[in-house]
């Protein structure tokens, strides 16, 4: 008897919603990163895309612990010479709070096309409200941890 490896086509996708607010950035991101490569299914395999869709609500309510609201940089080049910019958390926050999240998620995701077929997964949204009613997506328990 051969193992069972599940292929693309057999895949059975489900949608996850969570709601960020008041929860710590890296907690969240590391729990929609584990979502979107589907490492919480028995069929996990590493070369096959057998990850779900995640929607983050509340984006812009997300927590970041210690100082790094103020010294955490955000940095993307434009591509030409001397083209470094470079922004603070506090303003990122303030100018597309749903950066945050993105940026949290996507450095834990894969750098390959696998890795981009799992991004391309995730919807984040600021605020409370999201259009994807109609996919049923189900609620994921996060918990509340108290951070001195």
């Amino acid at each position: 008897m051969g193992s069972f490896v599940p292929t693309a086509g057999s895949v059975q996708r489900q949608w996850h919603v969570i709601d960020a607010e008041e929860r710590v950035l890296g907690r969240i991101a590391t729990q929609a990163a584990r979502l979107l490569q589907g490492k919480h299914k028995a069929v996990y395999t590493p070369y096959i895309d057998t990850g779900d869709h995640v929607v983050i609500v509340n984006a812009a309510k997300v927590r970041l612990t210690g100082r790094k609201e103020e010294q955490k940089l955000y940095r993307y080049h434009s591509g030409y010479e001397g083209g470094l910019r470079e922004e603070r958390a506090k303003d990122v926050r303030q100018k597309n709070p749903v950066r945050l999240v993105e940026e949290a998620v996507r450095g834990m995701l894969p750098k390959t096309t696998m890795g981009e077929a799992m991004w391309r997964k995730l919807k984040v949204y600021s605020g409370a409200d999201h259009p994807h009613a109609a996919q049923k997506p189900q609620p994921v328990k996060t918990t509340k941890r108290e951070v001195a």
